[in-house]
């Protein structure tokens, strides 16, 4: 299935990166996780998954996407033998990569976003959309499979939430009378993980957006189910965030990597 990722925002809160690293101009998903950018590991998870038809959806910070990917550098993740000056790659990432850079506008929101790629789509009823700046090791076949059995025209997976805050009940005097941390509370929150039929585009106004708007009518329709990871599950909104992953990968915890033990793909 064609996998849709959503690449074009500003990343307001993402206000640093590494010492000596500015992010002025870098889009959030170009953050780096270890030697490669937060896009890239959303990626090659999908490909774990036989998921290599990428449409991104270009918007603040493009050039910085197109450039990457341009001038990509295998030897930063696979091996190679270095003879006479010349490299020789042993293995590598993308080359059964196919990537469609299409720009779509600058401060869309995510729906129009998704419109304005829909004839890239070259009319499939099934695709897969995604944040590109989420990392988790869902299961993504199983979460397709349980879509494809349920009849439903979307599914988005849904986590735990994530919030360290805490809701506190008052009583009719203003007394305290508990105090709950979120992350305890029977709720659910929009992990980014979409799989989508055409059907989407049925509600999906123009500047619309794909949560409130489409999302929400098709479950207004019972048509949206979801599918509840309890796994691993972690966003980089932020700079603390990312630094978390980045850390992450550096001790060597790295559960979103499902990929660890595929094949290396021969040059």
């Amino acid at each position: 299935m064609k996998v849709v990722l959503f690449c074009g925002g500003f990343g307001m809160r993402m206000r640093e990166g590494r010492p000596g690293e500015s992010t002025v101009e870098i889009p959030k998903p170009m953050q780096m996780v270890g030697p490669r950018p937060l896009l890239w590991h959303v990626m090659r998870y999908y490909a774990h998954f036989g998921h290599t038809e990428f449409i991104l959806c270009l918007g603040y910070g493009a050039q910085a996407i197109k450039d990457y990917f341009l001038h990509y550098e295998e030897t930063a993740s696979n091996d190679f033998v270095l003879r006479g000056g010349q490299v020789e790659l042993l293995s590598t990432d993308i080359s059964a990569w196919t990537i469609k850079f299409v720009h779509t506008g600058t401060a869309s929101p995510i729906g129009e976003r998704l419109r304005r790629v829909r004839s890239h789509l070259d009319g499939d009823e099934m695709f897969l959309a995604n944040y590109a700046d989420v990392l988790s090791d869902a299961p993504l076949d199983v979460m397709i499979d349980q879509f494809k059995n349920s009849g439903a025209a979307a599914s988005m997976t849904v986590v735990p939430p994530q919030s360290s805050f805490h809701c506190v009940d008052l009583g009719a005097d203003g007394n305290v009378t508990s105090i709950t941390p979120v992350s305890r509370l029977p709720l659910w929150e929009n992990g980014g993980y979409f799989v989508l039929t055409q059907e989407v585009f049925d509600h999906l106004p123009e500047n619309g957006d794909l949560v409130e708007d489409a999302c929400g009518a098709l479950a207004a329709q019972g048509r949206l189910m979801a599918y509840r990871h309890e796994g691993f599950w972690k966003p980089a909104d932020t700079f603390k965030e990312r630094a978390e992953l980045d850390a992450a990968w550096a001790s060597g915890d790295r559960p979103w990597m499902v990929w660890r033990d595929d094949k290396p793909i021969p040059v």
